[in-house]
């Protein structure tokens, strides 16, 4: 059994979906889980309900990661009340789909500032504390569609490629100071962002997995999971695809 006792993970975006289900797991697995969310109230209910779930301490931190300002009051926060972050899954993201052609200038900025943007700030800041402990784990939420594409995400895409390429390229920077960084790419996972898409969608993508299922939350926060714990030790710059045969 993963033991992540003593380590403190800050999951992004932790309030709902796969973020959520990572915490609960993080949690599970003996981790000091800090949830964080745009909504104060809603990171802090969330923290409470995974707390009373697993007995495990939960901390809960207003986090809008599109905002500079937000993130270094929110990571200030976390290393007074918590001691620093071992473990940070950045998993917030949001997206603007819309054809190419029709696509503004600020679907396609909004995009790359929350979803690429943002998890070079927050990562930054926090890896400063990892290589002073000369330990640490950073998983980053990619997307089969950085790899695929997808008609009307092509500022959602390009955010989620350019992770790989920073995955990549960090991971070979920390890895003298016992850091792993690796991403995963999750396929058609039933999150609140895609239960609203009209059923012929649903259905198409349904078509194209060969395991003839979409992928659950906990799918991918059992991988993060194993990504934290030692058992991945020699594990870094990789990415690990969990879509049930789509790619």
């Amino acid at each position: 059994m993963i033991n992540l006792s003593g380590k403190t993970a800050l999951v992004t975006g932790s309030t709902r979906g796969i973020g959520k289900a990572t915490a609960y797991r993080l949690s599970e697995a003996g981790a000091k889980v800090v949830v964080t969310g745009r909504s104060e109230d809603r990171a802090r209910e969330v923290a409470k309900e995974i707390s009373d779930s697993t007995g495990n301490e939960v901390f809960s931190v207003a986090l809008d990661i599109g905002s500079k300002e937000s993130i270094e009051e929110a990571l200030k926060r976390v290393n007074e009340e918590v001691g620093g972050v071992d473990i940070l899954v950045n998993n917030a993201g949001i997206n603007r789909d819309t054809l190419f052609i029709r696509m503004k200038y600020e679907d396609w900025d909004e995009i790359i500032r929350v979803n690429l943007t943002g998890t070079f700030l927050i990562t930054q800041l926090v890896v400063k504390g990892m290589l002073k402990k000369k330990w640490g784990r950073v998983i980053n939420m990619s997307s089969v569609v950085a790899f695929i594409g997808n008609v009307g995400q092509a500022n959602y895409s390009a955010a989620k490629a350019g992770l790989v390429g920073f995955t990549k390229t960090l991971a070979k920077e920390l890895a003298p100071r016992n850091i792993t960084v690796n991403a995963i790419a999750p396929g058609f996972i039933e999150t609140d962002m895609t239960e609203n898409l009209p059923e012929e969608i649903k259905q198409g993508f349904l078509n194209q997995i060969p395991m003839n299922r979409f992928g659950k939350s906990e799918d991918v926060a059992n991988v993060v999971l194993f990504l934290a714990s030692d058992l991945s030790s020699y594990i870094t710059g990789e990415v690990i695809h969990v879509n049930g045969g789509l790619f």
